[in-house]
């Protein structure tokens, strides 16, 4: 009854705001279905409606994005990804509120895309948009010609969100003895230090765009610390179960990217070092099961045309500094993206494949799709997401979810 109430007063708040010939308002509205192909099975069923509502004034602005999600046909999500007030001055901008930051040049991938937590309940699937949630910050633009400094100050820290035990994008990590977890220290108490600051020098010039950027925050993925229970009752140690006790660290992040243009070439890098990093060990004597680490994660990419057709590649690697055996991640993690899009009938129908390559597993996920436009505000798209290769790898493990989808998307 909450949700419906909730729901009931965005759409008459909408309506209330456009009569008032107040605020713009536009979005969209979307069904969302997919079917994994090996089972007949809907992997997902979705409707969804989105609000932009935006207030432009000469030295102030607001924004709010209620975002409604309907799955099935009883399970009503609502949220808002944004809502904020902008305050103009000379030479700086002032941002107030729950905001998505989007920093960085590499696509599909985050490095120095950081200051937002992502949302993966549905893995690496929805729009880019929808993947990253928004946090309650305030943010400063600072101008000095074509360059401009950032700051952002965050007093309370977001994780990443996961997907719950009944998901089909749920994977139980394997574990040697019966689980269980101590949720006591898996949150952070909102305080001013416990609170999170980036900041980041951009410029542009005729010949390059580049940042720099720093940042003080928080994992947005919890550390496994493991207690190990063991009966010594028959005279050698048996391990009969585990506590786990999920605990996000600070991390302290330095970083860069920049974008070039050489003959028609467009060559992208992007790449951050990452401080105080603990990783998952196979030792069976440590009893927390964790080492600390450095460790860089960085992507070179170019992008360019044949004919009309659109490519983009990238090459990421994560490479970890002081590297021990036991460590259950190698020293080093690579994947690849691989994007091709062609426009044709006056750009209304749009065919696109966008590829992650998992080099190290030899597994990867495909995702090609085709879109039509019937007019600038009515589209149908069709897809597939296909998971290939072992079931040990990143993309490998969700073979059994590979898809086909469709998309029906009005906006206005």
């Amino acid at each position: 009854m909450r949700t419906k109430g909730i729901l009931l007063l965005i759409i008459l708040l909408a309506g209330n705001l456009s009569m008032a010939q107040g605020p713009d308002i536009n979005g969209y509205a979307r069904t969302y279905e997919g079917v994994r192909y090996n089972n007949g099975d809907f992997a997902i069923i979705q409707q969804t409606l989105n609000l932009n509502i935006e207030k432009r004034g000469d030295k102030t602005a607001f924004k709010a994005n209620p975002m409604v999600y309907v799955y099935n046909a009883d399970s009503l999500n609502i949220g808002l990804r944004e809502i904020y007030m902008d305050m103009y001055f000379d030479n700086f901008d002032l941002r107030i509120g729950k905001q998505q930051v989007v920093w960085g040049k590499a696509d599909g991938v985050f490095i120095t895309d950081i200051v937002s937590p992502l949302n993966l309940s549905e893995f690496l699937l929805p729009d880019f948009d929808e993947i990253r949630t928004g946090v309650i910050a305030t943010k400063l633009n600072y101008y000095i010609g074509n360059s401009s400094l950032e700051a952002i100050w965050i007093p309370q820290f977001t994780p990443t969100i996961r997907p719950n035990e009944n998901s089909i994008w749920y994977m139980q990590p394997a574990f040697p003895a019966p689980p269980t977890f101590n949720w006591s220290k898996s949150s952070i108490k909102p305080s001013l230090e416990n609170s999170e600051l980036f900041l980041k020098y951009s410029a542009m010039t005729s010949f390059i765009d580049f940042e720099i950027m720093g940042g003080y925050t928080w994992d947005d993925n919890p550390s496994m610390h493991i207690k190990k229970i063991v009966d010594m009752s028959t005279g050698s140690p048996v391990l009969t179960g585990l506590e786990i006790t999920p605990q996000h660290h600070r991390l302290t992040v330095g970083g860069a990217s920049f974008s070039v243009g050489i003959k028609g070439i467009v060559v992208r890098g992007e790449g951050a070092y990452y401080n105080g990093k603990y990783f998952q060990t196979a030792d069976p004597l440590a009893q927390d099961a964790l080492v600390q680490k450095n460790y860089l994660n960085y992507v070179a990419g170019i992008d360019f045309n044949i004919a009309n057709v659109k490519f983009s590649t990238q090459f990421i690697q994560k490479y970890i500094l002081d590297h021990e055996d036991l460590m259950d991640e190698n020293q080093t993690h690579n994947t690849a993206t691989f994007m091709a899009r062609y426009d044709l009938m006056r750009e209304t129908l749009h065919l696109e494949l966008f590829s992650y390559i998992g080099l190290d597993d030899e597994d990867a996920l495909i995702r090609p799709k085709i879109t039509y436009d019937f007019d600038d505000s009515f589209s149908i798209l069709l897809g597939g997401n296909i998971f290939i290769g072992d079931r040990a790898g990143q993309f490998g493990q969700y073979q059994d979810n590979s898809m086909i989808y469709t998309k029906i998307k009005i906006n206005f």
